[in-house]
Formats: C-alpha cells, sequence, structure tokens
C-alpha cells in the first residue's frame, strides 16, 4: 500500500504514531493499573490470614450484604423505569417531552452530594415531611431507604440513556408491522422491540449496577454511616481508613475493585457481542433466483 492509499490516520510518520501510543499506555497505567495494583498489593501485604479477617469481620459483612441489597432493588427498578421512559420518548409525541429528557439528564449534572442534602431537607427531622414522618414511626434518611433512594437517584439515568438513542435509530417500522398484523402492545414488546434492545439494555444495567455498589457521596449524606446497620462497602472503606486500618480498609477496597473489573469485562462483552450481531447484519443477503414455473396446458 502506497503512502497516498494509506487511511488518514496512518499517515503520520512511525515516530509520531509510537509517541502518541506511549503516551496513552503511561496514562493508563499511571492512573488505573499501577493505583490497582496497589490496591492489591496493600490488601495481602500482611497475609492472607488478615485479609480474610477483615473480610469476614462482622461490620465487613453487613456492609457487604447492604451493598449488594441496595443495588439489588436498584436495578430491577432502573430497568422498569428506562424502558418505560425510552418507549415514551422514542414511540410517541407529546407536551413536556424535552422536560422529561432534561430531568432523565440531571443525575449527571448534580453533585451527589447536593442530592443527598435534598433528601435531607425532604425526608430529615427539620425537613418538610419529617413530622409527619415521625408521627407515623418512618424512618428514611439514616436508615436503608435513604440509602436506597438516593442510589436510585444517581443510577436511574443510565439504562434509559443507552436505550434512548438506540430506539431514535432502529425507528417504530418493525412495530408498526407487528400492529397490523394483529399483536397486541405486550406482543409487540416481548417479540418485537425487546429482541432489539436487549444488548444496549444489558449495557445500560451493567453501567447501573456498577455505579450503585460503587455510590459514595449521596449516600454518604442520608446513610448517618451508622455501623452495621447504615454503611455500605464505600463508607465502611472511608471509616476504616480514618481509623488506620489500612490493611482492612485496602481489603474491601480490593472487593469493589474485584466488583469493577468484572463489570468492565461484562462491558467489553457485551460491546464485543454487540458489534457481531451489528456486522452480521450488515451482509448482503443471498435471495434464491426466481421460482420456475411450468404451466401445462389443459388436456382436453
Amino acid at each position: 500500500m502506497s503512502a497516498s492509499d494509506r487511511p488518514a490516520h496512518l499517515t503520520e510518520p512511525r515516530w509520531v504514531r509510537g509517541v502518541l501510543l506511549f503516551i496513552a499506555l503511561a496514562f493508563l497505567a499511571l492512573f488505573l493499573l499501577i493505583p490497582l495494583a496497589a490496591v492489591f498489593a496493600e490488601a495481602f501485604k500482611k497475609g492472607w490470614e488478615v485479609y480474610v479477617a477483615a473480610i469476614v469481620e462482622p461490620d465487613a459483612m453487613s456492609a457487604i450484604r447492604l451493598t449488594l441489597l441496595v443495588a439489588a432493588i436498584a436495578l430491577p427498578v432502573n430497568l422498569v423505569f428506562g424502558v418505560a421512559a425510552a418507549w415514551a420518548i422514542t414511540k410517541f409525541q407529546f407536551r413536556g417531552k424535552q422536560f422529561l429528557i432534561t430531568l432523565i439528564d440531571l443525575p449527571f449534572s448534580v453533585s451527589p452530594v447536593v442530592a443527598g442534602l435534598v433528601f435531607i431537607l425532604l425526608f430529615g427531622t427539620q425537613g418538610w415531611m419529617g413530622g409527619w414522618l415521625q408521627d407515623h414511626d418512618w424512618k428514611i434518611v439514616y436508615a436503608v431507604p435513604g440509602i436506597i433512594l438516593a442510589t436510585l437517584f444517581v443510577t436511574f439515568p443510565f439504562v434509559a440513556r443507552e436505550l434512548i438513542p438506540l430506539m431514535q435509530a432502529q425507528g417504530s417500522e418493525e412495530e408498526q408491522a407487528a400492529l397490523t398484523l394483529g399483536a397486541n402492545g405486550w406482543q409487540i414488546f416481548w417479540r418485537v422491540t425487546l429482541p432489539n434492545i436487549k444488548w444496549g439494555l444489558l449495557y445500560g444495567a451493567i453501567l447501573s449496577n456498577a455505579r450503585a455498589m460503587g455510590e459514595f457521596g449521596a449516600v454518604s449524606v442520608v446513610s448517618g454511616q451508622v455501623r452495621g446497620l447504615t454503611n455500605t462497602m464505600t463508607l465502611h472503606v472511608e471509616i476504616l481508613y480514618n481509623e488506620y486500618q489500612y490493611s482492612a480498609a485496602f481489603a474491601v477496597a480490593s472487593l469493589l475493585a474485584l466488583l469493577a473489573l468484572v463489570t468492565l469485562v461484562a462491558k467489553n462483552v457485551v460491546e464485543w457481542r454487540n458489534a457481531r450481531m451489528l456486522r452480521a447484519s450488515d451482509l448482503p443477503v443471498e435471495y434464491p433466483g426466481p421460482a420456475v414455473v411450468t404451466i401445462k396446458p389443459a388436456v382436453a
């Protein structure tokens, strides 16, 4: 291949490409690989026994259970909301549509700490609904319900934001064809829409679940950080580190790092499967040749 036939990104001198590649790899190593290795090195610095003891310690186990519980509740809620919001935005025209999209993007622009303070203002003892909640002996902030609400706020855009552009690109021709053939709403969703969006839905679920398990800012405001009751894994790591229990803090942090790695692998698998399906859909379709029909004359 001559220099003039090369793609635009290959026309630069070889040393320029080498320098750019070196900078990218150095940045990746400095800000990702080295910190990740340091977490595991510190976690196992005092041996396997100390590591296991830090994980099975009652407060750590309580933090792990609470983190998994919050993620298990937030994920299906986000899936339902994301599909419903994306369906409404892409399939229908209505007043306030752009306002709904703006609300979905709100958690991306608002600090999680500010979101936590909003929940304190609403449901705290001195908040707008605090007196009514106390009269009915309901507790939201500084309890598990507040942690779930804060996690839902910071995670609900992910599924919807993955599905909206995907469903807009796909259009509604297939759904209209199914409707013409007599399919009802549920049949259209399960047999037409869901198969078309399944990889985008899974991708959004992975991102939402990762954010739910790693959330710190909003949860730290509404949880109260009560050991054994309202501490998630991220809050437990902070408390251990502030108490100079570095080995225990890095041991719990290594679990979060493992969850992040699993999420990264799952994300890449979904992207690979989706790209392979797109490539397969772009292949030319071979149609059989025209059928030859022989008409025999009627015999008198």
